[in-house]
């Protein structure tokens, strides 16, 4: 379908549609790929929409991605021509067996999305530099090479995803080992100490297997000094960790690799203001100040602070926030409009002669420098089709929960299916935690603990103490221990059919099925949270 003379392109500047804004080319790349060039000396260009005619089928079912985190919203659907599907469109025709898909290489220099209709396909690549047009002056803009795959004979509709994200991605950054072990944000929610570290790492690593594969424990948001608005001062800890590397070596010393979390672009009301994000900002008058990464004094300050936690021993990085606080918005709530953008119109980086996408990527890409071979990288809202190559891990989805399963059964089981085809072909897929608390049921995160432990991804549990008893300890164990070992990702056998698949083979083609039931009734998910 996709030719190298598209039926249309469109250019859409800052005042609207201008085809004679910029020249667009769409010529020929290697492996059968087609390479999106853009030069544009005069105009601010904002978006540009190329559009391929050619028949769709008859009772096609639709899949994209999300632009960061899954919001429990991914899932098949019929033909809607408004959907936004961001980085690539995957068609599966049920009559035939047949899928295809189509779709933007990651690391690319725009925010691309796809719209299909009965009639074809239409190519939408955003490269404003924040709400405006970008300047390119003299240079041309690789803007994204895009590439056409077909399944084979007998190809599942999920082996095809799985092959066809392989080729969307020709670099991953890739974790050695199967990653498992703690996380305490779902047991804690922020109420943590350094005792309570030591106490929870040490049940981690007592339930963990032995072998040269150690878990590891990430302490989440709670250890860091703060100002009045709790923006993140991140070169050293509170009250309640007056010693990092000295826990960090304590951790290590026990046989848990040491992991941290923290938020890059948010500080305190002392950073400069040329720090700082310019008028109009969606978050201008949001609390907190939030740095505009494009400023390279706001680089430096990220890659001292990513290297600070390296020295102090942490081997786990797991940054959050990253693309709320330079867009302004979370995922579930960018553009969906031909001309309107990932985030509010009117403002624009200090560097306006480099898109969005562009500047997304300077950041990660200092994150991965700073971090150097010694740690490896979680990233948390951040754009996985621009973390890939960089991060060994990405969170998958928004986050679960240690009150309600009905928000880890949406946001945990959706992208542990929907985004099972970038495990091992763009990072290692994290669906977030096991939230063992009270609140909720053991019997539901019995089913989810089970499902992570063999699915191939990461497994992070954040266990409290009081909802830890001997029969949790012993799934946990045997958890970890499965999760240790290398094994198949997980398929989703049914994720045809449902936003929440039940039905899982695992092991591979002659692997074991077994179904789940997601939506025990009655449950928590109707009580108001605490």
């Amino acid at each position: 379908m996709l030719e190298t003379t598209p039926e249309q392109i469109a250019v859409y500047t800052d005042e609207g549609r201008d085809d004679s804004a910029a020249g667009v080319s769409v010529v020929a790349g290697p492996s059968g790929s087609l390479e999106i060039q853009v030069e544009a000396s005069t105009s601010p260009i904002c978006t540009i929409a190329i559009r391929w005619r050619g028949p769709i089928g008859t009772g096609v079912r639709v899949l994209g991605d999300d632009w960061e985190r899954g919001y429990g919203t991914l899932e098949w659907r019929g033909v809607v021509p408004e959907r936004v599907l961001p980085w690539y469109a995957l068609l599966h025709e049920p009559g035939r067996g047949a899928t295809r898909g189509v779709g933007v290489e990651t690391g690319a220099a725009s925010l691309a999305s796809w719209r299909v209709d009965e009639t074809g396909v239409t190519l939408v690549l955003d490269v404003r530099c924040g709400g405006l047009g970008v300047q390119l002056g003299a240079r041309r803009l690789h803007a994204a090479t895009v590439h056409e795959l077909s399944s084979r004979p007998g190809e599942s509709s999920f082996a095809f995803a799985r092959r066809f994200c392989g080729v969307l991605c020709p670099n991953p950054r890739l974790p050695a080992q199967p990653v498992y072990g703690g996380n305490d944000w779902y047991s804690r929610y922020g109420n943590i100490t350094a005792e309570t570290v030591r106490q929870d790492s040490a049940l981690i690593r007592e339930l963990s297997p032995a072998g040269d594969n150690h878990p590891s424990y990430v302490i989440d948001a709670g250890w860091y000094a703060s100002d009045e608005h709790e923006a993140g001062l991140f070169d050293r800890g509170n009250a309640g960790f007056p010693d990092l590397p000295g826990l960090a070596s304590e951790i290590q010393s026990s046989g848990v690799k040491p992991g941290i979390w923290m938020r890059p672009l948010q500080t305190t009301k002392d950073a400069p203001q040329f720090w700082r994000f310019g008028p109009g900002h969606p978050l201008e008058n949001v609390p907190g100040v939030y740095l505009d990464p494009s400023v390279p004094e706001v680089l430096e300050h990220v890659r001292k602070d990513i290297a600070r936690i390296v020295d102090w021993g942490y081997r786990v990085i797991k940054h959050d926030f990253s693309t709320y606080d330079i867009l302004g918005r979370w995922g579930r709530d960018m553009g969906v409009a031909m001309t309107q953008g990932v985030t509010a119109g009117g403002w624009t980086f200090a560097d306006r002669s480099r898109t969005t996408a562009e500047i997304i990527t300077g950041l990660y890409k200092t994150i991965r420098e700073a971090a150097g071979e010694k740690a490896q990288i979680i990233g948390c809202n951040t754009v996985g089709h621009l973390a890939a190559g960089h991060f060994e891990m990405q969170r998958t989805g928004d986050d679960t929960s240690g009150y309600r399963w009905e928000r880890t059964r949406l946001m945990g089981v959706n992208t542990t299916a929907f985004r099972m085809p970038q495990h091992g072909t763009f990072f290692c897929a994290d669906a977030d935690c096991v939230g063992l608390r009270s609140e909720i049921p053991w019997e539901y995160n019995r089913a989810w603990l089970e499902l992570l432990a063999r699915s191939g991804t990461a497994l992070f549990v954040s266990a409290h103490p009081d909802a830890t008893g001997p029969e949790q300890r012993a799934a946990l164990k045997a958890a970890f221990a499965l999760a240790s070992q290398p094994m198949e990702p997980a398929e989703p056998l049914d994720w045809l059919d449902t936003s929440c698949p039940r039905v899982w083979r695992f092991g591979g083609e002659k692997g074991e099925t077994k179904t789940y039931d997601w939506h025990p009734f009655p449950g928590s998910s109707f009580a108001c949270p605490p």
